[in-house]
């Protein structure tokens, strides 16, 4: 089997000088690794050819955004598998092939992703990914190790593979098969949230998501843009909106939606009475921007319709779970 791990690049040399030794390091045998860039402006590409002259670089003519660069990017690529790699991220050794042999032993699983640690904090899940992704019936996503601003320390609690809702893109291995057959991340994404729909359409085809815990990598997060950020809060309000509205059942679609703009405002709010006015107007503009982008993702949902049970969504509210609840840990909760 052979595997690609590209790892998209916007203006980060202080990124990949710091963690490409571990990559190209421990990415051997039928592994090919490359750098896609999205258009840098920096020297990045420069510091890559001095020192990494071995390694293929895919230079793209301006930053198309996460979903848009690795989309370009993976259509000059052929492997078997695709590993989509964030340039903040540290490798350990044998990170590939555990993952992989999961996925050769589960032939309808499509997507995969490895136990995402902190950086900096080694024994910590990470924010993006931890054990995996799971979302709740209102499109309010979560992790195995990560519920919020809650996380835990790995001590084991989750060294069991098994099927997840999403992966996360800091680290995600995709059969290219099933990556063609959906065409890919949506392009209109951006960035934020498209590997969350990317896998919910593959659900939605009859495939399976799973989480593999003998592959470890740490993750820093945050490299393009910080948690709190006004762009960032527009991408997600936005994108949650479209891949909910892209993807669910049409026995759930009106109520859901309806639900989530009310949720949607009460958070808007709440930024507003923290004196964020920024993020307050982010919100907004997400909601005008995703009412403008309806048509476009009516035609995207007419073509996906969901054929099949989809799994590990959350019954309730996890809002409630986690603030009234009072349960900050993945294990108090009851999945389906």
């Amino acid at each position: 089997m052979t595997t690609a791990v590209v790892i998209l690049n916007w203006n980060g040399k202080k990124m990949l000088e710091r963690f490409l030794p571990s990559v190209t390091l421990h990415s051997t045998g039928d592994t090919e690794v490359i750098i896609a860039d999205n258009g840098s402006t920096d020297d990045s590409l420069a510091f890559v050819r001095e020192h990494y002259p071995q390694l293929r670089i895919i230079e793209l003519d301006k930053n198309y955004g996460f979903a848009g660069g690795y989309n370009r990017a993976l259509e000059q690529v052929e492997a078997d598998y695709y590993v989509l790699l964030n340039d903040d991220v540290e490798v350990t050794p044998n990170w590939i092939e555990p993952v992989i042999a999961q996925m050769e032993q589960h032939p309808q699983t499509a997507i995969c992703q490895p136990k995402l640690l902190m950086y900096d904090q080694r024994d910590t899940f990470e924010y993006a990914g931890g054990a995996g992704g799971f979302i709740d019936k209102y499109g309010y996503p979560f992790c195995r190790g990560r519920m919020f601003t809650t996380l835990e320390q790995d001590r084991g609690q989750y060294d069991d593979p098994c099927p997840i809702f999403w992966a996360s893109g800091a680290a995600m291995f995709v059969r290219s098969s099933v990556w063609k057959e959906l065409g890919g991340l949506d392009d209109d994404f951006f960035a934020h949230m498209e590997e969350i729909d990317f896998c919910w359409r593959a659900k939605n085809a009859g495939y399976e998501v799973e989480y593999c815990p003998h592959s470890v990598v740490y993750h820093v997060g945050g490299g393009t843009l910080p948690k709190s950020n006004p762009h960032k809060t527009y991408l997600n309000f936005r994108n949650n909106m479209a891949l909910l509205y892209k993807n669910l059942p049409q026995s759930r679609l009106a109520w859901v939606m309806v639900c989530r703009v009310v949720l949607d405002y009460v958070a808007a709010f709440k930024f507003l009475m923290e004196r964020k006015p920024k993020e307050f107007s982010a919100v907004v503009q997400a909601h005008r921007a995703f009412y403008k982008w309806m048509p476009r993702l009516k035609v995207k949902r007419l073509r996906r319709q969901q054929q099949l049970p989809v799994s590990c969504i959350h019954p309730r509210l996890i809002l409630v779970d986690y603030y009234l609840l009072r349960h900050h840990l993945f294990s108090q909760l009851q999945t389906k």
